[in-house]
């Protein structure tokens, strides 16, 4: 009995699954694609290149035997009358006339701008240092500029001495000036004097007479 029962149940249990109805596949949910948001790009700043500096050209060295050459030139030169001077200078011209080399120049200028040359010849040796001044890589740049300077120096105090004997020759004259008034005065005062003396003498004599 019990039996039949289970199987009955069986039976049961498995038309009950062969008729209920299958369950619908579940939908998937559509996907939604997001954009991402959009990034702006900003330009990119370039640097400008770096401005490379102009490299210091160091001036030539001169040679230590020229330097000292012209320098016991220069010394030489000062020592000499102006009869000899004037040869010396002519020599110096016609050598740089030949070789127009930057000693030959150096040592002309010496030669015009000795002390007690005429204003013309500084102003000659002025000019022919002038190149040497403005390139500072000439090998005599630094002697050059110094004869220059000392040039220039020396033009300064000739004119100052010269503006003071102006001066003081003004103050002579007006000295001299200043001298012949206090005579003059002195001699009016003298006659003025004599003029009194003389108008009291007459006032003395005449109650002599009454």
């Amino acid at each position: 009995m019990s039996a039949r029962l289970a199987a009955a149940a069986a039976a049961l249990a498995l038309a009950a699954c062969a008729s209920a109805p299958e369950a619908p596949p579940e939908e998937e949910a559509p996907v939604v694609a997001v954009a991402p948001p959009r990034v702006e790009k900003k330009p990119a700043i370039v640097a400008p290149p770096p401005v490379a500096k102009p490299e210091r050209v160091a001036p030539a060295e001169p040679k230590a035997n020229e330097v000292d050459a012209l320098l016991a030139e220069f010394e030489r030169l000062r020592r000499l009358p102006p009869s000899e001077l004037a040869r010396e200078q002519e020599l110096a011209r016609q050598a740089f006339n030949q070789s127009r080399s930057d000693v030959a120049r150096v040592k002309l200028a010496i030669a015009s701008s000795v002390p007690g040359s005429p204003a013309a010849e500084e102003t000659r040796a002025l000019d022919l240092l002038d190149p040497l001044v403005k390139n500072p890589t000439a090998p005599l740049h630094g002697l050059a500029f110094m004869l220059s300077a000392s040039i220039q120096e020396q033009r300064r105090l000739a004119a100052a001495a010269q503006g003071l004997q102006q001066n003081a020759q003004a103050l002579e004259k007006n000295n001299q000036a200043l001298q012949q008034n206090v005579h003059g005065l002195q001699q009016k005062l003298d006659a003025l004097r004599t003029l009194e003396r003389s108008l009291s003498e007459r006032g003395e004599a005449a109650p002599r007479r009454r």
